[in-house]
């Protein structure tokens, strides 16, 4: 009997740390690290590229699901600095904006933009396996992964990570925008009808609000089945 990848579905709200972790993690047991949130900001991308805004209209829906079907996107190098190829161009630092933040999440809530990501995300992992972070991956992309965790932080610790990061690279932005930007994305991830953000059944949950990346990691490792892996 062939045995199955190991497949790692690690899903949550922004600002709960699934990105890190999930790069540290492929990293650490030596698998291919898929971003599924970078493949819907390149469609928002595209979208703020064409004029669009969050207010969509029927036209508006139609050409981004048009995106979605054409899009020409990629990853290159190592997890821990993986960069987005979006039509050739390297779009990583791009994708972060926070327009393109509030964008994403107003195009993920598309049925038929997430029925096209999932498609291509479950043909990325087929093969191989990998650690796969997003919102809805242990509940509708992988139901059968390996292991599934859903990764949550107390709303004031993740508004203040994003508000960090953005601080890091220099983006300016205000506390209270950083703040109500997340609970509108949190509302929005957590209500659309189709594929709404929760944990999945048998997701093991971790709250992050107070644990180190190293830590969250070690947690992680420590629900994998079998002995503990190392690279």
């Amino acid at each position: 009997m062939t045995r199955r990848p190991l497949l790692i579905a690690i899903d949550g709200p922004a600002g709960a740390g699934k990105s890190a972790t999930a790069r540290e993690l492929a990293v650490r047991l030596g698998l291919p690290y898929l971003d599924t949130g970078a493949m819907y900001r390149a469609v928002a991308l595209l979208a703020r590229r064409a004029g669009l805004g969050p207010e969509l209209d029927g036209e508006g829906r139609r050409a981004v699901v048009g995106f979605a079907e054409r899009l020409g996107v990629g990853f290159r190098g190592d997890p821990r600095a993986q960069r987005v190829i979006l039509d050739g161009e390297d779009v990583t630092e791009a994708l972060r904006a926070p327009e393109v933040s509030q964008m994403a999440s107003v195009v993920s809530a598309i049925p038929e933009v997430r029925r096209e990501m999932v498609r291509r995300q479950r043909e990325l992992a087929a093969r191989s396996g990998g650690v796969v972070e997003g919102r809805d991956i242990g509940t509708v992309v992988f139901p059968d992964a390996t292991l599934k965790v859903f990764l949550t932080a107390e709303p004031e610790m993740r508004a203040r990570r994003r508000f960090d990061e953005l601080a890091r690279r220099g983006v300016a932005a205000s506390w209270e925008d950083v703040l109500e930007e997340q609970r509108e994305r949190d509302r929005r991830d957590s209500t659309r009808p189709d594929s709404p953000m929760r944990p999945a059944e048998g997701a093991v949950i971790v709250d992050t609000s107070r644990l180190s990346l190293s830590e969250v990691v070690e947690a992680v490792v420590a629900l994998l089945p079998g002995p503990p892996r190392t690279p």
